[in-house]
Parts: structure tokens; sequence; C-alpha cells
């Protein structure tokens, strides 16, 4: 058997973390054959609650758990991690606007992006989770700049999974036959979920699919996917953020598929029109556990537009955090 690796997650005894620690533990992200020993950290108020969740854990017996630490802070709950979740955060509640969240959860993510630098792994990968997920990601990033560049990302496949599952629904296949589907820009409504260059059952969605459907009710359907949750359940994602969260950490882990796409909100240098400095999402293939942004693609002006409305939102959400990037 591998040596175990370790995986830290913030947030750990939430909705989010909740869901996502025991699939975690079966190993549903790194594969039937690699240990794992996670790291589990909460703020002071909620580590009781953290303490009857790794009893639950180890009640499971999980055969590639090799174990389970728990900490009240970041730069304890770091040390030595090669994989990190930040889920904590404050979670978007109803009429709660961006802007807020932004004030909210941005001061969490300098602490720790300072904590990933002077404590974690030499090759630390960590995905953003908690929300606005971009711009926290960008925050995180600036505060811990002796970590390689892209490193840290943030999450936009729980983007990627709601606009396939849409697709598959409305065209009668399954989540499986939707290939290509990839989401461009801000993890917001504003995110551009790009149907133009994807298949189902290897026909383009364009043909498989009314375009005015497409452009009128699919991309509302997908951006607004979050608030309609938040109606619906009075509470935030949280099983569907869990799975989206291990799919994008597996794909790094694995790799992509052989002519297969997958969305990360990753730093920009411009590609495709994106400002400059912000963590945007691109179409983005992955081996060896590194990222490469999809060269070539060529969109039309409705998409051009697209992009540039979240582009735009990021480089607004820059400027608000700016006393923040270190």
């Amino acid at each position: 058997m591998k040596a175990p690796i370790r995986v830290a997650i913030t947030g750990a005894a939430g909705n989010i973390g909740y869901a996502l620690l025991f699939r975690l533990a079966a190993g549903d992200c790194y594969g039937p054959d690699q240990p794992i020993i996670l790291q589990l950290v909460e703020i002071p108020p909620a580590m009781k609650a953290l303490d009857g969740v790794c009893m639950e854990l180890a009640d499971c017996a999980f055969p590639l758990l090799h174990g389970i630490e728990t900490a009240d802070n970041p730069a304890d709950g770091f040390k030595g991690a090669n994989q990190i979740f930040m889920v904590g955060a404050r979670p978007r509640s109803k009429g709660m606007e961006r802007a807020d969240l932004i004030q909210a959860n941005g001061p969490i993510f300098v602490a720790q992006g300072k904590a990933i630098e002077s404590a974690a792994a030499d090759d630390v990968r960590a995905v953003v989770v908690g929300n606005p997920c971009n711009t926290n990601a960008l925050i995180c990033a600036k505060n811990a700049p002796g970590v390689p560049e892209g490193r840290i990302t943030a999450m936009t496949r729980l983007d990627q999974n709601r606009a396939v599952s849409q697709v598959a629904t409305k065209a009668g296949a399954l989540a499986s036959d939707v290939e290509r589907m990839v989401v461009w820009g801000n993890h917001s409504p504003t995110m551009f979920a790009d149907y133009f260059h994807a298949t189902v059952k290897g026909q383009a969605v364009t043909s498989a699919v009314d375009e005015g459907w497409l452009q009128n009710d699919f991309l509302p359907l997908v951006g607004k996917r979050g608030a309609a949750i938040i109606e619906a359940r009075g509470a935030s994602s949280a099983a569907s953020a869990a799975s989206a969260a291990i799919d994008h950490m597996s794909t790094w882990w694995h790799g992509t598929k052989e002519g297969q796409w997958t969305s990360m909100a990753v730093p920009s240098h411009g590609q495709y029109g994106a400002p400059e400095g912000v963590m945007f999402s691109f179409a983005v293939t992955v081996s060896g556990g590194e990222y490469q942004i999809v060269d070539g693609i060529e969109h039309s002006d409705f998409a051009k537009e697209k992009l540039a409305a979240t582009g735009d939102e990021l480089a607004n959400e820059r400027e608000v955090v700016k006393d923040l990037l270190g």
C-alpha cells in the first residue's frame, strides 16, 4: 500500500465538511489504494462538534484512514499538508450580497494563505470552496507568495456539474453522456457555462438542444442555482458542493481523460481576454498534478460578452479586497 498523504480540511464540522469527510476517508477522491491522514481544522467554538465528527469517522473503520488530527487554527492544521480543502467560511444566507461575503470571509483567507506558506508540504495543492471562492483564492495566494503559482485554486466544478446535469436532463441523456462542458469566469451568476463547445452523446449540444432554451433558460438556471437551493432548503448547497470539491481534487490528482476538459479557477495572465491578476475559471486539461489552460478555443460574440462581464465582476471584487492582497 502507498504511503499516506495528509489532507487538511477547514470548516470540517460544518455542513459541507461533514458531507466531504466520509467520502474522502472512503477513497472517493484519491482512489482505493491511497491511504490518507485527515487534518481537520475548525474555529475554537466548534471543536466539541468536531470531536463528535472524529468519533463517527473512527466508528466507520475506514481501511484507508490512517489517522485523524484536529486543530483550532490553520497554522497547526496545515502542517505537512499535501492537499487542502478550504471549506470554512461564512455561508451565504438568504438576502446576503456578495459584497457582504467578501467583507466577512476575506480576512479568513489572509491567515490561511500565510499558514499554507509556513506550514504545508512542498507539493501542496489547495482548493478554495468558501465563497466568494475566486476572490478568496486570490487573497489566499497573494498571502502565500512562496507557494508556486497555480497551487491554490478555486472551485467552479459545482457550476460545471450543474450545467452537465441540466443539459443531460433536457436532452434525455445521462450526465456521463455530456462532455467538454466547462465554466468560464467567476463562481457567481455571471459565470458562463460554455455550451457551444460541449457535446451530448457525441453530438454538439447546440444541435441536440434548442438554442433558445440554452440562452434564455439554461444559463440563468445554472448561474442562479445556488440561490434557488437556498430558497428551497433555507441553507446553502452542502452535499453537492462537497461532491464538486472531490471532483476538483480527484481530477487534479488523477488527471483528465484523453480529449476531455474540466473547469478550474486559476491565476489569469490575460488568456481569452480575462483580466490579469484574478482567479478566473478556464477550460483546462490536467496531467501529472499540473493543469494547462486549453489553447485555441474560439468564442462567439455572445460568449465573448459573457466572458467580459464575468471578468469585470472579478476585477471589481479584486478592487474591494486590494488591502488584503499582501
